[in-house]
């Protein structure tokens, strides 16, 4: 067990929640003014997320050796206690008074400390902090016993695996790959949302542009590869494809979703769609839900990424029907869920179904570690429904708000993308405008708007071409 004295501490990992932001901001000022060097972990706006996350991240600095003490901050503290201490190495402990603190390090040798940002006053929390900063764990039979809790964590993991671990988890360029794709998404969001809140106008925000059958037949990739290479420079992270693969460059293969979601798909479509997708190592297939699982086998072992949708493309599906199509589409294999929303609860007022029918993919979702994004068919609603639909999306938890299925009377429009990306701003959500992207330029136009991601249902080829295209997802 490593014992650091309260003297050699220099860094300390900080984090919080939406419960313990303003302490957090204000403690990070102390510290910093008591001269530590303070590693902030996040939140960096008081946005609702999820605690554990953030008290894994401190956890992790003081695991991996770079912080020396963590200090996470939650409504009640209770919570990040019992998060940070799945972490191998970290004792932390949740203390509530300077008495608690003393003894936290004094009798176990707590490396971490968990607050209570909604039950401390901040002079109480930076009494706390103090106490616990300065004192040390000396005595033997204090030290015997916080290493006992060591020997106990080390019954559970095997050696081997605890060294693979810290390699991954906490050295290095490695600690990057090791994100899942929402951490990251959730990191662009947020460093997006600082910037314009500082006047940068960012366009890599994660935009997404996914086109399909227009006037190249889905083929831009392989027909405009520098328009597409001109997307990706601006932030694209996706665009969807429907080729062949053997026209598209490998330095575009990576960003690129293989589609087929007609109806008149067959088995043998898919087959071929996720051979393609291996031979030229695209990023996804995007397909109905009836061969995610066929997919998900045809693609074991590779990279590539399985996408469905659900409910799609009318949303009238019940809640428990759309959550059981989500789950059995992630046991499948599936990594993405599009869903659309139940628009005639919507419009007749019925918030509490729209609210159920969107949370119940959501929570689908979180079980199955798969993103989902709620279409909402702007076509369909008023400027009022619209706010509603992305309020109560945002409510659910869902990843992120989406323009159109392309089977409505209409797609995006940056006037529905700006009113959709003001009103979850700031939550951590992504906006997808889908539908009506005819240009170069009004591609350009929806991110400017907020759109985060793209959905353009004819090539990017349109931007040489300007060629008019009708949407189909």
């Amino acid at each position: 067990m490593t014992v650091v004295p309260s003297a050699q501490v220099k860094r300390i990992a900080i984090g919080s929640d939406h419960g313990g932001f303003e302490t957090k901001e204000e403690l990070r000022a102390y510290l910093e003014g008591q001269g530590y060097q303070v590693v902030d972990v996040g939140v960096f706006k008081a946005m609702s997320v999820d605690y554990p996350l953030f008290a894994y991240k401190v956890a992790r600095q003081v695991a991996s050796g770079e912080c020396q003490r963590g200090i996470m901050i939650d409504g009640a503290g209770i919570g990040s206690c019992m998060a940070a201490n799945k972490v191998p190495d970290i004792r932390a402990a949740m203390c509530y008074d300077v008495i608690t603190a003393v003894n936290s390090r004094e009798h176990n040798n707590a490396n971490v400390l968990t607050l209570g940002g909604k039950l401390l006053k901040i002079d109480a929390v930076k009494e706390i902090v103090d106490a616990w900063l300065k004192t040390d764990c000396v005595e033997d039979r204090h030290l015997r016993r916080a290493d006992q809790i060591i020997q106990i964590q080390d019954e559970f993991i095997d050696e081997t695996k605890k060294a693979s671990l810290y390699q991954t988890n906490f050295s290095g360029d490695e600690h990057v790959s090791q994100l899942s794709e929402k951490e990251l998404d959730q990191i662009v969001r947020q460093i997006t949302e600082i910037l314009r809140s500082q006047g940068i106008n960012s366009f890599a925000a994660g935009a997404h542009c996914s086109c399909c059958e227009g006037s190249c037949g889905g083929h831009c990739a392989e027909t405009a590869s520098d328009t597409v290479r001109e997307f990706i420079n601006i932030g694209a992270s996706r665009i969807s494809y429907r080729g062949g693969g053997n026209g598209v460059p490998k330095d575009l293969a990576g960003f690129i979703d293989h589609t087929l979601l007609k109806p008149e798909a067959t088995r043998q479509d898919i087959e071929q769609l996720c051979q393609d997708a291996k031979t030229y190592e695209f990023a996804s297939v995007c397909i109905n839900p009836t061969y995610v699982k066929l997919a998900a086998d045809l693609l074991k072992g590779t990279q590539v990424k399985v996408c469905t949708v659900v409910g799609f493309p009318l949303g009238t599906h019940t809640p428990q029907i759309k959550a059981l199509e989500t789950r059995q589409a992630i046991r499948e294999g599936a990594k993405e869920i599009d869903m659309v929303i139940n628009i005639g609860a919507l419009k007749s007022g019925d918030l509490d179904l729209l609210y159920r029918d969107i949370r119940s993919v959501v929570e689908a979702c979180l079980d199955g570690g798969a993103l989902c994004k709620v279409i909402i068919e702007t076509a369909l609603l008023t400027d009022e429904e619209k706010i509603i639909a992305c309020e109560t999306a945002m409510k659910a938890r869902a990843d992120y708000v989406k323009t159109s299925t392309g089977f409505a009377s209409g797609g995006a429009t940056s006037h529905d993308v700006a009113l959709m990306a003001s009103v979850v701003r700031g939550s951590g959500m992504g906006v997808k405008a889908s539908g009506g992207i005819r240009s170069y330029e009004d591609a350009l136009e929806m991110i400017k708007a907020g759109a985060t991601r793209i959905g353009a249902s004819a090539s990017v080829q349109i931007v040489k071409g300007g060629a008019q295209i009708t949407e189909s997802y």
